[in-house]
């Protein structure tokens, strides 16, 4: 059997997040198709139990609006799903409490690609994924939330610098890699370097909403003032987020608040 990269660093993590999330478990597979499909699984048979699941390797991993994630060669990225029950009063701008909780504790230069992109140096580090099941009767407003999250580590190589012309003009520009900036970091010390700060921001989300996060979340967009395109056509200058977490972009002069449930953004 392999040597596990993720494995030694699970007790640390238990220990530093059980007190915030009594019953919580941490798990670590060599290999699964996805890790935020077998807790939403678990969810649909009645496991309600706040729990960390990591993988070193993803097969059919899952992103936002249906794109594939596949890890790679164990410790060459890191793979994982945190399930916790939570009844908010306001779920809107939950991924971005989650990117920006990731962000702040990867690296300085991390920012976050409104909704749930997480930026180096212009390139996408990583991803989030936002599920939530129902706790059903007498679940009292709450629902298990599974938030899937995948972050490259190892520096791309040379061939994925050379990047390719994509359709329309647009460069295909490579995946970052955590090793840029943080040389030598494995991915089971970047998994437990941001779980437990992401506990904390998550229940302090629950509590406090995304108010409490809006002027540290503006640090850290990477979209701010650049012009973007969305995917219905519509070009305009991003100008931040509202108290809800949509985009502000202007377009042609009036000002639109944009849901990442209606449209992708990229930067021009």
């Amino acid at each position: 059997m392999r040597p596990s990269h993720l494995t030694p660093h699970a007790e640390n993590i238990w220990l530093s997040t059980v007190d915030l999330l009594p019953g919580f478990t941490v798990e670590v597979v060599p290999s699964i198709a996805s890790t935020n499909s077998e807790l939403m699984r678990r969810a649909r048979e009645g496991s309600m139990d706040p729990v960390l699941l990591a993988a070193e390797e993803q097969t059919a991993g899952r992103g936002r609006m249906g794109k594939n994630w596949h890890s790679s060669q164990a410790g060459q990225s890191l793979t994982f799903s945190l399930a916790l029950p939570l009844a908010p009063g306001n779920w809107s701008g939950l991924s971005l409490v989650v990117g920006l909780s990731l962000a702040e504790q990867l690296h300085t230069d991390v920012r976050l690609k409104w909704p749930n992109d997480l930026w180096l140096h212009q390139r996408k580090l990583g991803g989030i994924l936002v599920e939530t099941a129902s706790l059903g009767q007498g679940g009292e407003g709450r629902r298990l939330v599974v938030i899937g999250i995948g972050i490259n580590i190892a520096r791309p190589d040379a061939r994925q610098l050379a990047a390719a012309p994509a359709s329309g003009g647009m460069a295909a520009m490579p995946p970052a890699g955590l090793a840029e900036v943080c040389v030598g970091q494995t991915a089971g010390e970047t998994l437990e370097a941001v779980v437990p700060a992401l506990v904390r921001d998550i229940l302090r989300f629950e509590s406090e909403g995304f108010t409490a996060f809006a002027s540290r979340f503006a640090q850290r967009d990477a979209l701010f003032q650049q012009t973007v395109r969305l995917s219905d056509g519509r070009q305009g200058q991003a100008t931040g987020v509202d108290a809800s977490g949509a985009l502000k972009v202007n377009i042609d002069g009036h000002l639109q608040a944009i849901t990442s449930s209606e449209v992708s953004v990229r930067p021009c």
